[in-house]
């Protein structure tokens, strides 16, 4: 199953962390590639992103699905495709290291079904870590870009 972690400290509370991921039109429009979200409900949207999987461009569209909001510390979702046949998901998670510091980790993890699965998931073993490193990157530079705190 490809999946990525990463893993920042950032130099915020886990009150603003949390503040920010709670809605997820904050953090949507990071994800590489981003194209276009829509919210359904508290739980649930829809997310367009065009991914760059080395030999080609693709626009993939997902459901998320929030699993669990657990105030302040995670986000839990699941995914499922609905241009192409993948399923998966992922989490944000914040651990209060100080009043004024938190570490923040990203993960994802896709999965690609179907008949070209085995090859397309040979790519989403490179793709999947990198863009959870790039996305847990963009809202922690965003988060402190909002708080006027140095990254």
């Amino acid at each position: 199953m490809p999946q990525g972690t990463h893993t920042l400290s950032v130099p915020l509370s886990i009150e603003t962390i949390w503040e920010f991921v709670q809605d997820m039109n904050n953090w949507a429009p990071l994800v590489p590639g981003y194209i276009e979200h829509e919210i359904l409900n508290e739980n649930e949207s829809t997310w367009a992103f065009k991914g760059d999987l080395g030999f080609m461009k693709k626009t993939v569209k997902l459901k998320i699905d929030i699993k669990e909001w657990n105030e302040p510390s995670a986000v839990i979702f699941d995914l499922s495709g609905l241009s192409d046949n993948f399923k998966g998901g992922g989490y944000f998670k914040a651990e209060k290291v100080s009043d004024n510091e938190t570490l923040m980790t990203g993960n994802l993890d896709i999965t690609a079904g179907g008949m070209m699965g085995p090859m397309v998931n040979q790519i989403l073993v490179k793709f999947v870590p990198q863009t959870a490193t790039e996305l847990t990157e963009a809202i922690v530079t965003k988060l402190c870009e909002d708080n006027n705190v140095p990254v």
